[in-house]
């Protein structure tokens, strides 16, 4: 696919929905283009059809490998906060004609997989609490000013 057609591709459907960035649609290529590479590693370098799950899973994790504690703030700013959107991103695409879908792929193969803010931020967040800092030391009583003068006079 060239970009181009992939570029108009993307300014058509900013004309009907304005929900997504375009740089949302950009990294769904890209994280498209992930997947595949991850499954035909895996398959003997064979491809294949990517399912909805899989292709959420490798939005995440190269949302995680490219911009890491970032991840969940930039898609927020894209506008693609749950699994679902970035079903709804496939489909768009779909109606495009720049993404291929098989009769079995439905929108609800996005949209119950896994928390999408969740697992972008959970990675970065410490296992453990923060150890409580040593409460400071007490502070001595001062004594009493008429001591105090008292004890002076004496020295």
């Amino acid at each position: 696919m060239q970009a181009i057609q992939f570029e108009q591709a993307v300014g058509s459907i900013l004309k009907r929905d304005k929900r997504f960035d375009p740089h949302a649609y950009l990294f769904l290529k890209d994280a498209l283009d992930f997947t595949l590479k991850r499954i035909a590693d895996g398959n003997g370098g064979q491809p294949r059809h990517v399912s909805g799950p899989e292709l959420v899973t490798g939005f995440r994790d190269l949302a995680l490998e490219q911009f890491g504690p970032m991840g969940a703030t930039l898609m927020n700013e894209w506008g693609v906060r749950k699994c679902g959107d970035i079903g709804d991103m496939v489909f768009h695409l779909i109606e495009e004609q720049v993404f291929g879908k098989q009769e079995s792929d439905c929108h609800e193969d996005f949209a119950g997989s896994f928390d999408l803010e969740d697992s972008l931020r959970s990675p970065f967040v410490p296992k453990s609490p923060l150890r409580p800092t040593a409460p400071a030391p007490p502070t001595p009583n001062p004594l009493p000013i008429t001591r105090a003068a008292e004890n002076l006079k004496n020295s």
